[in-house]
Order: structure tokens, then sequence, then C-alpha cells
């Protein structure tokens, strides 16, 4: 399905995002979507090296919409090469899961010492409770409460974020363990029912381009995706 550039339009997105975008996808569009594991997110080196390399297997100049924020550096340098990226305008997911930039923002700005948990995350034990088993594997008891102390104990919430409210049901006794762990910290606990806004307008903008806002960042054919773009 072309756009008003005329490209096929391909998505390219975090499993986080799959239920979201595969329904709201309009079912008569014939569009090629892939979604990457949640892990990628552990090492942004990673993250690019997949990323790029789904990019340059793509043939056709196409307009590629990626379901990324920065993440963590992880888009930072990523190359349009023959294709138009379209890419929301994020630091991370967060954003993205909270349907604005403007609603991580007042949330950022109330509690900036938030530490988050996804459906992605938890899948993928990126969080501080299965970081804390690997560390005792790995260094022992002692050194691992030290390397967890470093770099939790100036996190005063932690806030599972959600699309779907089936969701914050499914992996609630999971998120509570890890809640009852971040105690040790203060850590507050709470759950968060995101939106689906900022999935839509990605969608939407991608058929239209004409309605690009400052929501995303653009990358011409031949352009580089840097860190600086993501600067408000």
């Amino acid at each position: 399905m072309p756009n008003s550039l005329q490209l096929p339009i391909i998505i390219i997105a975090c499993k986080v995002f799959e239920n979201l975008i595969e329904h709201y996808l309009p079912a008569d569009l014939s569009i090629k979507i892939t979604f990457l594991d949640y892990g990628l997110h552990e090492t942004p080196r990673n993250l690019k090296k997949t990323l790029q390399e789904q990019i340059d297997q793509i043939e056709e100049p196409s307009l590629i919409a990626l379901g990324y924020g920065l993440c963590g550096n992880g888009l930072n340098g990523i190359k349009a090469g023959k294709h138009t990226l379209l890419v929301p305008h994020t630091d991370d997911c967060i954003a993205i899961l909270y349907g604005s930039y403007a609603t991580y923002r007042e949330q950022f700005d109330a509690m900036p010492g938030t530490y988050y948990l996804t459906k992605g995350w938890l899948e993928s034990g990126s969080n501080p409770l299965d970081q804390y088993k690997k560390y005792i594997e790995k260094y022992g008891e002692s050194q691992a409460e030290w390397l967890m102390d470093q770099q939790y104990q100036n996190y005063r919430r932690l806030a599972f974020v959600a699309q779907d409210p089936s969701d914050l049901e499914r992996y609630r006794a999971k998120a509570l363990e890890i809640a009852a762990y971040c105690q040790r910290w203060g850590m507050q606990y709470e759950e968060i029912l995101g939106s689906d806004r900022y999935v839509r307008k990605l969608l939407e903008t991608a058929l239209n381009l004409e309605r690009v806002d400052d929501d995303f960042v653009l990358v011409p054919p031949g352009g580089t995706l840097m860190q600086e773009q993501f600067i408000r």
C-alpha cells in the first residue's frame, strides 16, 4: 500500500507493540511487519545492528516505520539507505506506551525517580529482581547487593505501564514480586494504564506523511538517524 510518497510501507517494531499494531492496522492493507525481540533493548548496540540489518535487506525503496524511540541510543547512527524512515520522537518506548511525549513529561516532572516495567521487559527478564539473581550467580550475594544499590538507590517509584487492562491482570503477580524486592529502596508501586494514541498516530502518519509533526523524526533516503534529532 503506497503512501503520499508513493512508497510501499514496512513496519519494524518492538514486540511490545505487536497487539496494538495488529489491532489498528487496516485489514485491507498489505503491509510487511517485523516484530523484534524485547531483549534487544538490553544491549543497544545489538538493537542497532539488528535494525540496520533489517533495513538493509529491504530491496525496494520503502517508507519504513520504526516502532522504537531512541532506546538507549540504540537507534543513533541508523542509516536510511535507499529508504525513508519514520520514527517516534521519543527517548524510549515509555512515551509511546503513555500515548504522548507530553504525558511522559508530565509523569517525569511529577516523579523523576521512576523505574518502569512493561509487558516486554517482564517477559524478557529485564527488571531489578531478575538482574539481582543474575548478579548473585556471577558475583555472589554481597557484591550483587552493592551493585544493585549503586544502580537503584535513587529511584522512588516502580511503575508498571500497560495499554491493556488484561496485561495488568496477567503480569501483576510478577510486577508485585519485583515491587516487594524494590521496597528495599523505598520504591512505591504504581500501575498505569497507557494509551494507544501514539501507535495509532504512527500508522496514520505512515499512510499520509503530510501529517508528520513534532511527534516524529523523518529521515530521507541517504540520511542518518542521529541522537541530536531527538532533543526537544
